[in-house]
């Protein structure tokens, strides 16, 4: 009888067990442009946090390169299906804050999820992009960045250069040594629009367009078909006909041929430390970005690009709590310090950049604080702040095009940019019309 009641009674146990529902942590979506090793980093920032506790699991997915995250982001959120988080990059920016709907401003998202924020301690030069006119920050900074210039060390010493160039007109001198040495190129670049046409722009504060670079307004006109910009890329046009300066793409493609010692300067973001690192057979550095001593007297600051983590809407307030956990955690200072050490990009805070200082991390590799130093270098102005443009995505296509005319040869200097400029004009007030 005993026997039968014990087994009676853990039937019952176990069947109690079984129709208990099994806890399960809340899915939070997370899409991201990173592929490659960043992709790897990004997978253990959401493995660390989700070991961190157990009430939600944030699940990132890779979706392809910044155009087809955000692409794919919108059509998601038509179809209702969008992800909580996404990946956007700083072009963007305009695009994300005119869908009013589908945005949950992070500042908004921290407060109604009661989740401590104090942006007073995020760098001014990061979030300033992502701001309103009334400073409420609309996304997390995540993995900004600032074109810099990277050098060959050993080839620069070969060509009996002591020290990196802080001019254009150094630049010249020092490629003309290097090719004499017998290098493939003086120097090369990357993302082409942001650091020769916006960043130039910013560095040498010079106005990309009016109405502060679209901050102020959507009826902006562009206007970097001006003296300096044209000057600049004919400089470029020259220096390529007489073999100092190579193409090699839009993006990040010309890596390669600075990393292989084809180039021995290089300039492009600084997030392509990891890259460099990781790649290059020879001692490098990386410093400043040139200037025109005849346009400015000394450099004002440069501009971030990158992207920012938007939140969207259309999904249960509790899924909210665990984003807005997953954000105090990725902004935390191991966080941050951790990300900016691995990656090149800058530390979105104050904190993340003094623990990077207190680790011994700039002194052990000298060079890697110039992007927050570029950065910081003087107060933005309202040319330097950065650049707001609807349809800029595709205005960026634009300034490529274009680019690459000059350096075919095809058009002069400023043909390509006053085309640029009428095209891209176009496009601005098409993204207008759309959001008036």
């Amino acid at each position: 009888m005993n026997h039968l009641k014990s087994t009676l009674t853990a039937l019952a146990c176990a069947t109690t067990f079984a129709a208990a529902p099994a806890f399960s942590a809340t899915e939070i979506q997370w899409w991201h442009a990173m592929g490659g090793v960043n992709g790897e980093r990004v997978n253990k920032i959401a493995d660390d946090f989700n070991a961190s506790q157990s009430d939600f699991t944030v699940v990132p997915v890779y979706k392809g390169n910044y155009t087809e995250t955000m692409t794919a982001a919108i059509a998601a959120f038509r179809a209702k299906q969008q992800p909580h988080i996404v990946q956007v990059f700083e072009v963007g920016t305009a695009t994300m804050m005119a869908a009013e709907g589908a945005i949950y401003p992070i500042e908004d998202l921290m407060r109604d999820a009661e989740e401590p924020f104090d942006k007073s301690g995020y760098l001014p030069a990061v979030i300033s992009y992502y701001q309103t006119p009334d400073g409420d920050l609309l996304s997390m900074p995540f993995n900004s960045s600032t074109p810099v210039m990277w050098y060959n060390q050993d080839a620069l010493a070969a060509a009996g250069v002591e020290s990196p160039p802080t001019t254009w007109p150094e630049v010249a001198e020092v490629s003309k040594k290097l090719v004499d040495s017998g290098m493939k190129c003086g120097f090369s670049f990357g993302w082409q629009s942001w650091v020769q046409v916006e960043n130039f722009s910013a560095w040498h504060n010079i106005p990309t367009g009016t109405k502060e670079n679209g901050f102020a307004a959507f009826d902006t006109e562009l206007t970097f078909n001006n003296e300096a910009v044209v000057t600049h890329l004919g400089n470029i046009a020259k220096w390529g006909e007489e073999g100092l300066f190579t193409y090699g793409g839009r993006r990040g493609d010309s890596l390669p041929m600075f990393t292989n010692g084809e180039c021995g300067m290089w300039l492009n973001s600084s997030a392509y430390y990891g890259g460099i690192k990781g790649q290059a057979k020879f001692a490098f550095g990386q410093t400043m970005l040139p200037y025109y001593p005849d346009v400015i007297d000394s450099p004002q600051n440069s501009i971030i690009g990158g992207a920012t983590l938007w939140v969207l809407r259309g999904h249960a307030d509790d899924d909210y709590k665990g984003v807005a956990k997953f954000m105090t955690y990725l902004s935390s200072p191991d966080v941050q310090s951790w990300w900016h050490q691995e990656t090149g990009y800058v530390p979105i805070t104050t904190a993340a950049y003094e623990k990077s200082a207190a680790d011994g991390f700039y002194d052990a590799n000298p060079g890697t604080d110039t992007a927050i130093k570029q950065l910081s270098l003087n107060a933005p102005t309202p040319n330097s702040r950065g650049v707001r443009y609807g349809n800029f995505v595709q205005v960026r296509d634009v300034i490529n095009e274009e680019m690459e005319a000059i350096w075919n040869g095809s058009k002069s200097a400023q043909q390509a940019m006053d085309d640029a400029v009428s095209r891209g004009n176009d496009l601005l007030r098409k993204f207008e019309a759309a959001n008036d």
